[in-house]
């Protein structure tokens, strides 16, 4: 049981991980001032990508929550942040890259730059924190290297020499370094220890020599002293080439405390290096910091929410939990002051209602809406049915949504809402299609009922063309919606009759009378709509010599025509406009055709 809490253990850090590289790696990739350097010898850094608060923040919280890795050099790694993250600490007060950049901007115009006191600070300040590549170049902007001058200053040289090197050869405790960074790594603790001993020891024999005495620029033997001094881990020297307390912070980590681990001794020294170097201008990720420090998760979600927004706080859940079950226990709990959800769902629908405010945006809030279990998939629906049904590529894009998420009812919604708009903005045939898509019957009756309106005029009317082009658009589906059946026959009647009154073919007019009996025979036909039928077809009748009835269904068509006349005197009855000799008309026809009829027959 202990090995499978283990394994599970570890799957689940691994994951949270990876999970943490992918999204810093969308966050952007700032290079570390080492990367600035370029092939410009007067050149001390140049920034590639300005940096962003947001992928700081995110990359403390994986230092310290996260990458289990990091933890036997913590310290170094922290010291790597501050080196792509300096310019970010505050916005009003100095820090050492503002020292860097001023000084880069002087270093055009200067002849001699040993005499500037602003080159041997920016040197001091480079080194308390550790950027070694950075001293070592400015190192080689002395004056004693040019070749004009090296005999007459070759004390001075060989002294600024012994310095960069002393530089470029100090000891780091970490199982690497990147590219272009200086310093003799160490992976192990009894490898850094002895080789930390033996590089004091030279810094020290080097501070004692008697070279100092022939170097006869003071400027350069104070400065070079100074270096010394921060090499050897000077309080004073430290705090006075540091600007922001994150800088001392990292001096003494790498000086004075190296060995400094666990959240506890972190905290109590940076509480040192803020009494020291208080900061009015505390920027969000200074408070992360203290945060993440004081080991208090409550904070950390608090600084995140204030000065990093929800998309922050919504996605750094899965770091803040790894491997603390406190964490995770307080931010999945559910509250009933939150309606019944947790701290992590309530941020998330936070975040989705920024993701909805937006046209170009609204279509991620359903990943983060249907993994909110409690009130996640109600905000989905309301936000599904509030979008514009206007335009037909939203609307299909809603209803992919709603396949996604099986949501059949709010898509069959979403088609209805989107066919009445269509048909009351006359686009009848889109309004017809998501009534379909949408197995609307009650609405697609009722349209059928309008056709209806139309079926008692003849077929030389021009308003044949206009219902008729409506019925193709409801389909083929032979009663799919009451009343449709009768729509789709008495269309199939109206092309014979047309046809046969062209007199195309005979077979047309047998068709049509096919049609004809089909209709009448049926029961979804209506009966208001009987006379029409039969008044249609009474030309057709009336000019065939022979029969085109039998005497069976002669006397049906007699029969339908004396229940209308009996239906008549009904109080509902429904009347159909046609002339008024047209009940006359039909009976005359069809008393002939029975004439007819009765003397063809054998």
């Amino acid at each position: 049981m202990c090995l499978l809490l283990i394994l599970l253990c570890f799957v689940r850090w691994q994951y949270v991980l990876e999970y943490s590289k992918t999204i810093g790696s969308l966050l952007g990739n700032p290079d570390s001032l080492s990367a600035y350097m370029i092939d410009d010898p007067k050149m001390i850094l140049k920034v590639k990508e300005k940096p962003t608060s947001l992928k700081a923040a995110w990359e403390l919280l994986e230092i310290f929550f996260v990458d289990k890795q990091l933890q036997t050099w913590l310290p170094e790694r922290l010291v790597d942040w501050l080196a792509d993250y300096d310019s970010l600490l505050t916005k009003t007060e100095n820090t050492i890259y503002r020292t860097l950049i001023n000084f880069q901007k002087k270093l055009i115009n200067l002849q001699v730059v040993e005499d500037d006191p602003d080159y041997w600070s920016g040197l001091s300040a480079a080194l308390s924190v550790g950027w070694l590549d950075i001293v070592v170049n400015m190192l080689r902007f002395h004056g004693s290297y040019q070749l004009d001058q090296m005999d007459s200053r070759e004390t001075e040289n060989g002294l600024v020499e012994a310095v960069a090197v002393l530089v470029s050869t100090m000891p780091r405790m970490r199982p690497d370094l990147p590219s272009g960074k200086l310093g003799q790594c160490c992976k192990t603790r009894p490898d850094f220890i002895k080789a930390l001993e033996k590089w004091r020891g030279q810094v020290s024999k080097l501070e004692c020599s008697a070279f100092w005495i022939q170097c006869g620029h003071q400027k350069t033997r104070d400065g070079l002293k100074s270096l010394l001094h921060i090499m050897l881990g000077n309080i004073k020297n430290l705090t006075a080439s540091t600007s922001h307390w994150l800088e001392l912070f990292a001096s003494h980590l790498l000086y004075i405390r190296p060995f400094t681990v666990g959240f506890e001794g972190m905290h109590q020294l940076a509480q040192k290096c803020i009494q020291l170097k208080p900061s009015a201008d505390n920027s969000g990720l200074t408070g992360l910091l203290t945060g993440i420090l004081s080991e208090n998760r409550e904070v950390v979600l608090a600084e995140c929410t204030k000065n990093f927004g929800p998309w922050m706080v919504t996605h750094a859940m899965e770091l803040l939990t790894a491997d603390n079950d406190y964490a995770d226990m307080m931010l999945h709990e559910e509250r009933p002051n939150f309606g019944g959800i947790s701290i992590e769902e309530l941020h998330r629908l936070v975040y989705a209602q920024v993701l909805c405010s937006h046209a170009l945006t609204w279509q991620i809030a359903p990943t983060y809406l249907s993994s909110c279990l409690n009130q996640g998939l109600g905000l989905l629906e309301i936000l599904l049915l509030k979008q514009p049904i206007q335009d037909n590529r939203v609307v299909l894009k809603t209803l992919e949504i709603c396949r996604l998420y099986e949501l059949e009812n709010v898509s069959t919604n979403i088609m209805k809402i989107a066919g009445i708009y269509h048909w009351k903005h006359g686009r009848k045939g889109t309004g017809v299609y998501w009534f379909q898509q949408a197995n609307d019957k009650v609405r697609l009756d009722r349209i059928a009922q309008q056709l209806f309106e139309h079926i008692g005029k003849s077929v030389t009317d021009d308003s044949f063309k206009q219902w008729e082009g409506l019925l193709e658009l409801l389909g083929s589906d032979i009663g799919s919606a009451g009343g449709l059946e009768f729509l789709h026959r008495y269309r199939d009647f109206k092309r014979s009759l047309q046809m046969a009154q062209e007199g195309r073919t005979g077979e047309s007019v047998r068709q049509t009378v096919e049609f004809l009996i089909q209709l009448m025979r049926n029961p979804s036909t209506p009966q208001r709509f009987w006379l029409p039928l039969l008044h249609d077809s009474v030309r057709l009748l009336n000019c065939k010599p022979c029969p085109l009835l039998n005497v069976a269904e002669t006397t049906l068509l007699l029969n339908k025509l004396q229940e209308l006349s009996l239906a008549k005197l009904r109080p509902d009855f429904s009347n159909i406009h046609l002339p008024s000799h047209a009940l006359n008309s039909v009976r005359l026809a069809l008393a002939s055709n029975l004439a007819r009829a009765i003397l063809e027959e054998p």
